[in-house]
C-alpha cells in the first residue's frame, strides 16, 4: 500500500507544503485535496507564493504531474506564484519527458524556491 506524508507550513515568505512518499493514484486524492488548502492560503498570504516541495517523493506518476500542473493553472488564476522544489530523478525524469519542467522549472531547495534563484545559471 503506497503511503504519503504531507506537511503544510505558512511562513512569512510564502506557503509551503512538502510532499514524502509515492505520489500515484492510491495517494493523488490526498494530495490534491491538500494542495487545494494551501492554495487557498496562498491566495490569501500577502507575497501570494506556493512552495511545492516534493524532494522527499520516491514516485511520482502522471496522477501527480496532473494534480501538480492543476494546483498550477488554479494558482495562476488567482494570481499566485508556484514554485515547485525537487531534484531526484523518481520527480525530475516524468517532469522532463512531459516537459512540464518548461511550465514550472524546479528548483534544488526551498530556500532557492522562495527566493526564485536561479541554481542552474551563473
Amino acid at each position: 500500500m503506497a503511503t504519503l506524508e504531507i506537511r503544510q507550513d505558512v511562513g512569512d515568505s510564502a506557503v509551503v507544503i512538502a510532499v514524502a512518499g509515492d505520489i500515484d493514484t492510491a495517494t493523488v486524492d490526498a494530495l490534491v485535496k491538500n494542495l487545494g488548502t494551501v492554495l487557498n492560503a496562498a491566495s490569501c498570504h500577502p507575497q501570494k507564493l506556493l512552495i511545492v516541495d516534493l524532494s522527499e517523493v520516491t514516485y511520482f506518476g502522471s496522477a501527480g504531474l496532473n494534480a501538480v500542473l492543476g494546483c498550477y493553472e488554479s494558482a495562476r488564476a488567482e494570481g499566485v506564484a508556484v514554485r515547485l522544489v525537487a531534484s531526484a530523478d523518481e520527480v525530475m525524469r516524468p517532469l522532463q519527458v512531459t516537459k512540464l519542467d518548461a511550465v514550472i522549472r524546479p528548483y534544488s531547495t526551498v530556500a532557492d524556491a522562495i527566493a526564485g534563484r536561479d541554481t542552474d545559471q551563473s
